[in-house]
């Protein structure tokens, strides 16, 4: 479980998040008065177009840019390390100047994956969410958990951090899947809430993972959402498998002005 010393509160932008690094949160839940909304484009915006639509849909609902509170991206293709890590850079540039992120920290959660179908030119924004404002109601019950892989904590570079790297038979998708579960709990414990709370949970990898999804993954949790299972790769070379999962106000499907 993680340490209540993990979470900080962010309240000009209505949440508090769970550390990570300099490019996502491990996670952000909407503090009391709040809530967490989704917009999701129906097709794949440019990374500078994206921003570019989600400061206009915070300026009309009179929010500000730092209500901005987890992004979900889709990209051409795994990046080796070297070119995640100058992507990163880049894409938390805008987060800096918009007064989100800061040095290391960065309140924004994220997934970021790779699918099979309607591959983006470049990387693109999918889907964002938001704070709102609840009045004078109490704030709802809502959190994003960013997505993670495989890839273990504390070491050099993903590769030597990866678990069975190389591995797609049953067995390895199975040490990996429970790796992942492992830490999807923990981030979601540490934002104080559970599995029976998400509303969606989504698995993000190219394997067949049929035979696992029941045992490893909606067993396991006892998933009363179920399970969407995303034919995407995860944004790093040789890593297989992905996952995050949320709850939130409302869903939107945004539509150009």
């Amino acid at each position: 479980m993680a340490a209540a010393a993990e979470l900080e509160d962010f309240p000009e932008g209505g949440y508090r998040y769970l550390k990570g690094v300099f490019q996502y949160s491990g996670g952000v839940t909407a503090l009391p008065g709040y809530a967490i909304e989704r917009m999701v484009f129906p097709e794949a915006l440019p990374l500078a177009e994206g921003f570019e639509a989600i400061a206009a849909h915070l300026a009309a609902l009179g929010r500000p840019l730092a209500a901005l509170c987890a992004c979900e991206l889709r990209s051409p293709a795994p990046f080796s390390e070297a070119g995640f890590e100058a992507f990163n850079r880049h894409y938390a540039g805008t987060l800096e100047r918009w007064g989100l992120a800061r040095g290391e920290r960065n309140p924004v959660a994220r997934t970021n994956v790779c699918p099979l179908v309607r591959v983006p030119a470049a990387p693109a924004f999918h889907a964002f969410s938001y704070t709102v404002e609840t009045g004078d109601a109490p704030g709802q019950a809502s959190f994003v958990v960013s997505g993670g892989g495989e890839a273990r904590d504390g070491q050099a570079s993903y590769r030597e951090g990866m678990v069975r790297l190389g591995d797609t038979s049953r067995e390895g998708l199975r040490e990996k899947l429970r790796y992942v579960m492992g830490e999807m709990e923990r981030r979601t414990t540490a934002l104080g809430f559970g599995w029976a709370d998400a509303s969606a949970v989504q698995a993000y990898t190219v394997h067949d993972i049929g035979a696992l999804a029941f045992d490893e993954i909606v067993r396991r949790g006892e998933l009363g959402c179920g399970l969407t299972w995303q034919l995407t790769r995860p944004p790093i070379v040789d890593m297989e498998v992905e996952m995050d999962l949320r709850r939130v106000r409302c869903e939107r499907l945004w539509s150009r002005p």
